[in-house]
């Protein structure tokens, strides 16, 4: 869902390129979600280096660290794993001590921690509906709370519910969309893994993901899962449920989704056409059935 941050971002915006589409689908012209939870960063509140935190690898120096820039594959699964450790420890209900993640997570990325922390807030908020919080201003610890407000721009999807697999649902209706309202089931899981979830494990927070998905989501009738004929090994595809259609719309998924990136709707001009198109298909009135004879 990396690197795209907002103001102030690295060199990084060379990767957008990749993401929703498949390689070379001018489609979809930009952006991830895992390559690209936007970054919140406010800048560095004091120092990141705690005491005893870099007992992993070679001493550095006290001067900028000599590390070489990080590939859009190592910075996703570093996201993913600082996420994975959140909710780890979060079961205990414990603070969680900055000193900790530095020395059990993070290692020789300390010189971009604060990124990696935004990173991962981000991705704890929209995927999991938990928000990354310091218990006391500069205590460097922090906690987990549980949000359940839906974001504007999915509240007609999550409704009253908001339980943390509507953030999971948003996600793979986004991925739907991105990809021309079709998707195959093993592109949603290679996307998936990047978030640090698994067809065959079970998640801290969704439980089953590959039963939530093909099972629970069909039968609420949120997503349409069938067959893809002739294909050897047998693989599946997903598209919208009728309910989605009935309870949000592409514009709606497609503001969630450029509310992650950090971008305008307008970033993706072919999604934002057909966005269009259907706005101004919901909002022609409904036939009011034939007109009674005189």
């Amino acid at each position: 869902m990396l690197q795209k941050q907002g103001r102030g971002r690295s060199g990084a915006q060379g990767d957008r390129d990749r993401g929703w589409s498949r390689d070379g689908d001018s489609r979809t012209p930009r952006g991830s979600i895992a390559e690209e939870a936007p970054s919140t960063s406010r800048g560095s509140s004091g120092t990141q280096e705690a005491p005893g935190a870099s007992s992993q690898g070679p001493r550095r120096s006290q001067t900028a660290p000599s590390v070489g820039p990080r590939t859009q594959k190592q910075l996703e699964l570093k996201v993913a794993e600082l996420v994975q450790f959140l909710l780890i420890k979060d079961q205990r209900k414990i603070p969680i001590k900055r000193t900790d993640i530095l020395k059990h997570v993070v290692g020789d990325y300390k010189d971009i921690f604060s990124d990696l922390l935004k990173l991962a807030a981000e991705r704890l908020q929209y995927v999991f509906g938990y928000k990354l919080v310091e218990l006391e201003p500069k205590s460097n610890t922090y906690i987990l709370v549980n949000t359940l407000d839906p974001v504007e721009e999915d509240a007609e999807v999550r409704g009253d519910q908001g339980t943390p697999t509507t953030g999971l649902l948003m996600i793979v209706l986004g991925l739907i969309f991105m990809k021309g309202n079709t998707i195959k089931e093993t592109e949603v899981w290679d996307f998936l893994r990047r978030l640090g979830v698994y067809p065959t494990k079970k998640h801290l927070i969704f439980g089953d993901p590959k039963k939530l998905i093909t099972e629970d989501f069909v039968r609420q009738r949120y997503l349409e899962y069938r067959r893809i004929p002739h294909t050897d090994p047998v693989d599946y595809e997903l598209q919208w449920g009728p309910r989605t259609n009935l309870e949000t719309s592409k514009m709606k998924v497609l503001k969630f989704v450029a509310k992650i990136h950090n971008q305008d709707p307008k970033d993706w001009p072919a999604q934002y056409c057909e966005a269009l198109a259907d706005e101004e298909s919901r909002a022609k009135p409904e036939p009011s059935g034939p007109a009674p004879s005189s």
